[in-house]
Order: C-alpha cells, then structure tokens, then sequence
C-alpha cells in the first residue's frame, strides 16, 4: 500500500539519494554518462539541497516505511522534482503522486493549469497522465546539453 504525506524535517538527504539513484539507474537510459553526472554529480552540496527541498515541501510517497517518490507543486502549478525511487517504478507510485499533486492543486482556484520540465525519460509518463508537449527545450549546463520538455495539463 502506498501512503503519501508531506516531507518532514530531517528527511531531505534521503530524498538526494533517491534522486541520484533513480537518475543513475532509470535516467541513464535516455541521457549520456557526461549528461548523467552533471545532473546527478558524485557530490551534494549538502546545505543547498536541504534549502531546495525545504522551499519545495514535496509529498513522499511511503511503501512499506520506504520513501519511494517525491513530488512538489509550486502554487502556480509548476511541478517541481518529480522522482520515484528506481526499485519502485511500475508500482503505482508517480500516479499516486500525480493525483495527490492533482487533488492539491484543486484547492487553489486560482490554478489554471499543471506544467513541468520534463526527461526523455519521463514523457510517456506525463503523456499517460493527461499532460501534452508546449516546447522542445535544450538546455545547457555545465557544458552538457539536454533535451527536456515544457509539458502541461488544464486543472
């Protein structure tokens, strides 16, 4: 059974090493090892990431005491870090996510739509979840290009 709550304070490493396991393991199928480590470096630059995560306040999806997901949603309907743990894909987890993000964005109504940055990787997914492609982005960080995708949903 998969719960979903709000992070709680202390949890947000564990939430890096879900984000750099599941861009190493799943993410590298559509992206370069070059591309992959910059996204997802070796190092965490710790205190800035705990900010991020602070300011995001994502839900966590719980299976068995295990965070398997995590998603954020901005108050404009951005959708900020969307990741499921490697070992839990194909179980339900992004679309709990999803319709958790789906049914907070309802108590705004002031919210007109969804919208992302999306990987190659998870397209097909937001695809399945009612979202189309706006734009074809390349974006350059540290020297590495990657092809992502403006994606969006009316509430």
């Amino acid at each position: 059974m998969i719960t979903v709550r709000k992070m709680r304070a202390g949890e947000e490493m564990m939430l890096w090493q879900l984000f750099y396991k599941t861009i190493r393991q799943i993410n590298i199928r559509d992206y370069t090892p070059e591309q992959v480590a910059v996204w997802a470096p070796d190092e965490c630059n710790e205190a800035a990431w705990c900010d991020r995560m602070q300011r995001i306040q994502p839900f966590v999806a719980i299976i068995n005491d295990k965070i398997a997901g995590y998603a954020g949603l901005r108050s404009d309907g951005y959708i900020d870090h969307f990741f499921v743990d490697a070992d839990f894909q194909s179980k339900s987890v992004g679309k709990t996510l999803m319709k958790t993000l789906f049914r907070e964005g309802k108590k705004n109504s002031e919210l007109s739509r969804y919208f992302s940055h999306v990987s190659i990787t998870a397209k097909p997914f937001y695809e399945r979840m009612g979202f189309h492609v706006v734009k074809v982005q390349q974006i350059e960080k540290q020297g590495q290009v990657f092809t992502n995708y403006v994606m969006e949903k009316a509430v």
